[in-house]
Order: structure tokens, then C-alpha cells, then sequence
């Protein structure tokens, strides 16, 4: 496994209930700015494998962007039920959930 891909990995098991993280931000974090849709690519391939929380995982809007409508309510119902707060337009508040790592959050893992 490439580095980038074991960081993004870190980063994604590192997210605490209750907040999420967009696919650029874990990208920026992992090292690679502009590697966004590697981070979809990792989500897709790995999370069930590997036990990740990709229901923490959004785009930059706010959006859940799963295509699968089944999924991704399923997706929306994870993130309310563990507090992530939704504005009356369906997206995520950033604001209020968002996490931001400190540097060595990734490193409690």
C-alpha cells in the first residue's frame, strides 16, 4: 500500500463521531492537495475491508454525493444519529461539524 493511500486511511479512521471531513480536506491532510477523487477511490475500495467510517466523509458543499439514494439516506441517518448537524437545505453544517485534526490526532491511532 502507497503512503497516501495509508495516511488517507489514518485520517478517515481518525474522524470522531459526530463530525466529518470533506474529500479535499483528507486529501490536503494526506499531502496530495489535489487528490480528492483518490480519497473517493480509497472509500470506495477500502472502507469496507478495512473498517472505515466512510459515512464521516462529504463533499466540500456540505453534500452527501453517493449516487445510490438507498445509501445514501442510509449515509445521512449515520451521521444524524451520531449529532452531525444538518441545515433546513439538506446540507451538512460545516460550521458546527467539521472536523479539523490537530497534528497529532492521526497519531493516537
Amino acid at each position: 500500500m502507497n503512503p497516501f493511500t495509508e495516511r488517507v486511511m489514518e485520517i478517515i479512521q481518525a474522524i470522531p463521531q459526530g463530525k466529518v471531513m470533506t474529500y479535499g480536506q483528507i486529501a490536503k491532510e494526506a499531502g496530495s492537495p489535489r487528490g480528492a477523487r483518490q480519497v473517493v477511490r480509497i472509500l470506495h475500495t477500502m472502507s469496507a475491508k478495512h473498517n472505515l467510517p466512510w459515512h464521516r466523509v462529504i463533499n466540500i458543499k456540505g453534500e452527501i454525493v453517493i449516487p445510490d439514494e438507498e445509501i445514501a439516506y442510509s449515509q445521512r441517518a449515520m451521521l444524524e444519529a451520531e449529532g452531525v448537524f444538518f441545515r433546513s437545505n439538506g446540507l451538512v453544517d460545516l460550521k458546527k461539524s467539521r472536523h479539523v485534526p490537530e497534528i497529532n490526532d492521526v497519531d493516537l491511532i
